[in-house]
């Protein structure tokens, strides 16, 4: 059963956030109840990257049963443990640790360079288990789907590259620093869009290595974009409550390791996405300024596409702190190291939680607050009229200018 007119395609947008992403997992779970029992994919259209590309595989993969394919999400992210996406056993930890304090100390001489902080096998075996990749084109030929991406940096070329699986009329394009590649995917492109830099290995496909997608994802609705979408719902990983600023007063600490690789991340995976919808409320403002039928040249080829937005009503680091304790004991070790007297790793802490309590608690998060606007939502996945843009009230203010 279809819920949308054959006519739009809205895309669902998926970006990275390591342990955040069962935030994602519980909108799902709300768009799940909402939806007629027994619907197919709502979403024609599905980008992910990094950890939202895990997720949108397994949509992509499972598109003829969209309840089953978010249950089984929600089975997997709220069963969660930190041994299952990377190795924690002491003997790990103490020689991960060695390595990179031998190999800074010698040059990397002797020891080699180490390829990454985490040892991330036991998630490629976990996927494999679970992700049946040729499901995905019996789901574009069944026409339960239309195009999935995944993204990935590619370190040697320096681009980002979008690997895509769509319909034959899904063609690929070339842009600066960023290109659209047809090509089947598979667990390695999968495992190179969660490579998070430094904290997990870059994986080879083709000759190339690759890491996270959103190292150079400064456009992530641009794939979506480029594979027809005509309106977007996004579903993001941060609140966006700003920090107050240091008391003058008050001498800071040195920031340690932890923090600045949290920060990081945190750049990394959801920057691009406000600066993306800004120029999207830019151009939806100019083509609108002008009626239709006196739009010419390249204006007339362009189209408004409406977007919404979906984010986190807490912050995610305050939840992490709570459930701390749950991380193993090695790894709390390490965090601690790469801490040194600073205790403001709760943004890392965030990324890397992958413990059930955490997990559950971010998936009841994100089930609550889609359920707060269950009916923009649904009038969003069924083609009603909507608003160019429905998002939390600080993204409108900063929008506002344009207006």
């Amino acid at each position: 059963m279809k819920i949308h007119p054959d006519n739009l395609k809205t895309a669902l947008v998926l970006p990275g956030g390591g342990a955040r992403g069962a935030f994602q997992v519980g909108v799902l779970r709300a768009i799940a109840e909402l939806v007629p029992h027994g619907c197919v994919n709502p979403f024609p259209v599905i980008s992910g990257t990094s950890a939202g590309a895990i997720n949108s595989v397994v949509l992509a993969s499972k598109a003829r049963h969209f309840r089953v394919a978010v249950a089984e999400l929600e089975k997997v992210w709220g069963h969660f443990r930190c041994e299952q996406v990377f190795r924690t056993d002491s003997l790990t930890m103490l020689k991960s640790s060695l390595h990179w304090f031998s190999a800074i100390v010698l040059g990397g001489m002797l020891v080699g360079t180490p390829k990454s902080l985490l040892d991330n096998s036991p998630l490629r075996s976990l996927l494999s288990r679970n992700i049946r990749f040729p499901r995905i084109q019996a789901a574009i030929d069944s026409g339960y789907l239309h195009a999935v991406a995944i993204t990935a940096a590619g370190y040697g070329s320096a681009r980002s590259t979008t690997f895509y699986q769509g319909s034959n009329g899904v063609p690929p394009w070339s842009r600066t620093r960023r290109i659209g590649v047809r090509h089947p995917l598979n667990l390695d492109h999968l495992m190179a869009s969660i490579a998070v830099p430094m904290i997990f290995p870059p994986v080879n496909i083709g000759g190339e290595y690759f890491g996270d997608g959103a190292m150079r994802q400064a456009t992530p609705l641009s794939p979506a974009i480029h594979l027809g979408a005509d309106r977007i719902l996004v579903i993001g990983i941060r609140d966006e409550a700003a920090l107050p600023g240091p008391d003058p007063q008050k001498p800071q600490a040195f920031p340690s390791f932890a923090q600045i690789a949290g920060y990081m991340l945190d750049t990394l995976f959801m920057d691009g996405l406000y600066s993306d919808l800004e120029r999207m409320t830019r151009i939806n403002q100019l083509i609108d300024s002008v009626p239709e039928t006196e739009r010419a040249g390249s204006l007339k080829r362009m189209k408004p596409i409406d977007t919404m937005v979906v984010l986190p009503s807490q912050d995610l680091r305050v939840i992490a702190h709570k459930h701390l304790e749950e991380m193993p004991r090695a790894v709390r070790a390490l965090l601690r190291g790469l801490r040194g007297r600073s205790k403001s790793e709760d943004r890392l802490l965030s990324f890397l939680l992958f413990e059930r309590a955490y997990t559950r608690e971010l998936i009841e998060l994100g089930y609550q607050d889609a359920m707060k606007v269950k009916d923009q939502l649904l009038d969003f996945i069924t083609g009603a009229d909507v608003p160019r843009l429905f998002a939390p009230s600080w993204v409108k203010k900063d929008l506002s200018a344009f207006e």
